[in-house]
């Protein structure tokens, strides 16, 4: 990723750290912390930079395609998660927005977004191994 602001880096380092430490509670408060200072842009983009940590840097990007068996019977935060993954492989924005947006007027973005830091650092673990 590039020309990401440094503070949204640093966000985006404090939920994945908390999120490693299994701190549910640090992982809403640091988003909480991003939505106080920078509104809902912030967590956007700090949601972005956890979906670039899922694809990882040696990734092709664009013309991916959304491998999930049972996806439409997943609950709403995993659907959402594995979308905005694959949003973002693709470098899709408008539906990466669209998927935020959505979320949020569904009143499912704090479980989506706990979701996605929680499949951030099972994608992190994995790739250790």
């Amino acid at each position: 990723m590039t020309d990401v602001p440094q503070q949204i880096l640093d966000d985006a380092t404090a939920v994945l750290h908390c999120a490693l430490a299994g701190d549910s509670d640090a992982v809403v408060d640091t988003f909480d912390a991003v939505l106080d200072r920078s509104g809902m842009v912030g967590a956007y983009d700090v949601a972005w930079c956890l979906a670039a940590a899922m694809v990882g840097d040696n990734a092709s990007r664009g013309g991916c395609t959304l491998d999930f068996p049972g996806i439409d019977e997943a609950d709403y935060d995993a659907r959402w998660v594995a979308r905005f993954v694959s949003a973002y492989a693709n470098s899709d924005v408008d539906t990466a927005e669209a998927l935020f947006g959505a979320a949020l007027a569904d009143g499912q973005l704090p479980d989506c977004l706990l979701t996605l830091a929680g499949s951030a650092v099972a994608t992190l673990r994995n790739r250790r191994t």
